[in-house]
């Protein structure tokens, strides 16, 4: 069995209650974070499956007045980027995808970001990160300067010694886990 599968099949067996206290975790984690307090633009994304649940910390984000993007997949698997305005400003996508309703900013919207917060199914202690295959997230965190903070929100137990990578594939500087809180890997 593959890496990828395993952690999806390890993902599948929790509970809807144990993935939304682990997003509370994780909510109140990356919200501690001196990078998030500080931040005027933090890029995230909604949850969908068996992901830590990131509904809490977006709303929290943007209810203290922080400006939140959030990703609009593209055809080729890029990533485009609108604003956040509130719960009622989401909408259905491809692939199951909450989006934003607002008018698309375009795949560099992201450099303007103060902390980027991405997912992952797992990731290494160099900071690689193991996505679904697509390449989205490693396109958006390319186009993102090295001094500014990434994170990737997993569970517990995903934090590993080494994940498979590629040339293409970018790391991140954190993790969040929900009984961890924030590791700092660089």
């Amino acid at each position: 069995m593959t890496l990828r599968r395993r952690l999806l099949t390890e993902r599948a067996g929790m509970t809807g209650p144990e993935r939304s206290r682990a997003g509370r975790s994780l909510r109140d984690a990356v919200l501690s974070l001196p990078e998030a307090q500080m931040a005027g633009t933090v890029a995230a994304y909604i949850s969908v499956g068996t992901e830590p649940d990131t509904r809490g910390l977006v709303y929290a984000l943007w209810k203290r007045g922080t400006y939140v993007l959030l990703p609009l997949l593209l055809s080729d698997n890029d990533l485009d980027w609108a604003s956040y305005e509130g719960p009622d400003s989401l909408a259905p996508g491809p692939r199951g995808l909450l989006q934003p309703t607002e008018p698309p900013r375009g795949p560099a919207a992201v450099t303007s970001a103060d902390l980027v917060i991405v997912p992952a199914l797992a990731v290494d202690r160099s900071g690689l990160r193991l996505g679904r295959g697509g390449g989205s997230y490693d396109r958006a965190l390319g186009r993102v300067g090295a001094a500014v903070p990434t994170v990737a929100l997993i569970y517990d137990g995903e934090l590993l010694d080494e994940v498979p990578a590629g040339p293409r594939d970018q790391r991140v500087c954190m993790v969040a886990r929900p009984g961890e809180g924030i590791t700092r890997l660089r």
